[in-house]
Protein backbone atom coordinates (compact mmCIF):
# COMPACT_ATOMS: atom_id res chain seq x y z
CA UNK A 1 0.00 0.00 0.00
CA UNK A 2 1.22 3.46 -0.86
CA UNK A 3 -0.38 6.88 -0.69
CA UNK A 4 1.62 9.80 -2.07
CA UNK A 5 0.29 13.31 -1.62
CA UNK A 6 1.58 16.32 -3.54
CA UNK A 7 0.74 19.87 -4.48
CA UNK A 8 1.08 21.65 -1.19
CA UNK A 9 2.96 24.94 -1.02
CA UNK A 10 2.96 28.42 0.43
CA UNK A 11 0.00 30.49 -0.77
CA UNK A 12 -1.46 33.88 0.12
CA UNK A 13 -4.90 34.22 1.72
CA UNK A 14 -7.56 34.03 -0.96
CA UNK A 15 -5.40 31.87 -3.18
CA UNK A 16 -6.01 28.42 -4.61
CA UNK A 17 -4.20 25.10 -4.71
CA UNK A 18 -4.91 21.66 -6.10
CA UNK A 19 -3.63 18.69 -4.15
CA UNK A 20 -3.14 15.28 -5.72
CA UNK A 21 -2.87 11.83 -4.19
CA UNK A 22 -1.63 8.75 -5.99
CA UNK A 23 -2.75 5.46 -4.49
CA UNK A 24 -1.39 1.99 -5.08
CA UNK A 25 -1.43 -1.45 -3.52
CA UNK A 26 -5.18 -1.80 -3.18
CA UNK A 27 -8.25 -1.77 -5.40
CA UNK A 28 -8.65 1.99 -5.55
CA UNK A 29 -11.97 2.01 -7.34
CA UNK A 30 -13.53 -0.06 -4.60
CA UNK A 31 -12.87 2.41 -1.80
CA UNK A 32 -14.26 5.73 -0.76
CA UNK A 33 -11.42 8.21 -0.47
CA UNK A 34 -10.92 11.13 1.86
CA UNK A 35 -8.67 14.07 2.47
CA UNK A 36 -7.69 14.79 6.05
CA UNK A 37 -5.60 17.57 7.52
CA UNK A 38 -3.62 18.11 10.66
CA UNK A 39 -2.71 21.57 11.85
CA UNK A 40 0.14 22.10 14.34
CA UNK A 41 -0.88 20.96 17.80
CA UNK A 42 -4.26 19.66 16.64
CA UNK A 43 -5.90 16.35 15.84
CA UNK A 44 -6.09 15.08 12.28
CA UNK A 45 -9.53 15.97 10.92
CA UNK A 46 -11.59 14.81 7.97
CA UNK A 47 -11.84 17.51 5.31
CA UNK A 48 -13.63 15.86 2.39
CA UNK A 49 -14.86 12.46 1.24
CA UNK A 50 -15.80 10.98 -2.11
CA UNK A 51 -17.50 7.62 -2.51
CA UNK A 52 -16.11 4.83 -4.60
CA UNK A 53 -18.80 4.36 -7.20
CA UNK A 54 -21.18 7.26 -7.69
CA UNK A 55 -18.72 9.87 -6.54
CA UNK A 56 -20.99 11.36 -3.93
CA UNK A 57 -19.16 13.85 -1.75
CA UNK A 58 -19.16 15.18 1.80
CA UNK A 59 -17.30 18.15 3.23
CA UNK A 60 -16.42 19.48 6.64
CA UNK A 61 -18.39 22.63 7.38
CA UNK A 62 -15.19 24.66 7.52
CA UNK A 63 -14.39 23.98 3.85
CA UNK A 64 -17.85 23.60 2.32
CA UNK A 65 -18.22 25.77 -0.75
CA UNK A 66 -14.46 26.35 -1.03
CA UNK A 67 -12.97 22.86 -1.50
CA UNK A 68 -13.87 20.24 -4.08
CA UNK A 69 -12.82 16.60 -3.97
CA UNK A 70 -12.69 14.50 -7.11
CA UNK A 71 -11.19 11.23 -8.27
CA UNK A 72 -9.94 9.49 -11.40
CA UNK A 73 -10.37 5.75 -11.00
CA UNK A 74 -8.49 5.09 -14.24
CA UNK A 75 -5.34 6.61 -12.77
CA UNK A 76 -5.81 5.84 -9.05
CA UNK A 77 -5.80 9.55 -8.29
CA UNK A 78 -7.80 11.67 -5.89
CA UNK A 79 -7.70 15.47 -5.97
CA UNK A 80 -8.57 18.31 -3.65
CA UNK A 81 -9.20 21.67 -5.26
CA UNK A 82 -8.91 24.36 -2.60
CA UNK A 83 -10.14 27.88 -3.28
CA UNK A 84 -10.42 31.00 -1.13
CA UNK A 85 -7.77 29.67 1.21
CA UNK A 86 -7.46 31.27 4.63
CA UNK A 87 -4.97 31.12 7.47
CA UNK A 88 -6.94 28.36 9.21
CA UNK A 89 -6.37 26.05 6.24
CA UNK A 90 -2.67 25.81 7.08
CA UNK A 91 -1.98 22.14 7.80
CA UNK A 92 -0.43 18.96 6.51
CA UNK A 93 -2.93 17.33 4.18
CA UNK A 94 -3.25 13.57 3.83
CA UNK A 95 -5.36 11.31 1.67
CA UNK A 96 -6.59 7.92 2.76
CA UNK A 97 -9.46 5.55 2.45
CA UNK A 98 -12.52 5.89 4.67
CA UNK A 99 -11.85 4.51 7.24
CA UNK A 100 -8.07 4.79 6.98
CA UNK A 101 -6.15 1.80 5.69
CA UNK A 102 -4.81 -0.38 8.49
CA UNK A 103 -1.75 -2.57 8.14
CA UNK A 104 -1.26 -5.11 10.91
CA UNK A 105 -3.81 -3.19 12.93
CA UNK A 106 -2.05 0.16 12.60
CA UNK A 107 -3.46 2.99 10.49
CA UNK A 108 -1.23 3.68 7.50
CA UNK A 109 -0.59 7.28 6.44
CA UNK A 110 1.49 8.73 3.67
CA UNK A 111 3.92 11.58 4.21
CA UNK A 112 1.29 14.23 3.56
CA UNK A 113 1.75 17.53 1.80
CA UNK A 114 2.22 20.84 3.60
CA UNK A 115 -0.16 23.69 2.82
CA UNK A 116 0.82 27.02 4.33
CA UNK A 117 -1.46 30.02 3.96
CA UNK A 118 0.33 33.19 4.91
CA UNK A 119 0.49 36.81 3.88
Amino acid sequence: VQLVESGGELVHPGGSLRLSCTASGFTFSGYGMSWYRQAPGKERDLVAYISSARGSTHYADSVKGRFTISRDNTKNLVYLQMNSLNLEDTAVYYCNTMPPIAIDGVDYWGQGTQVTVSS
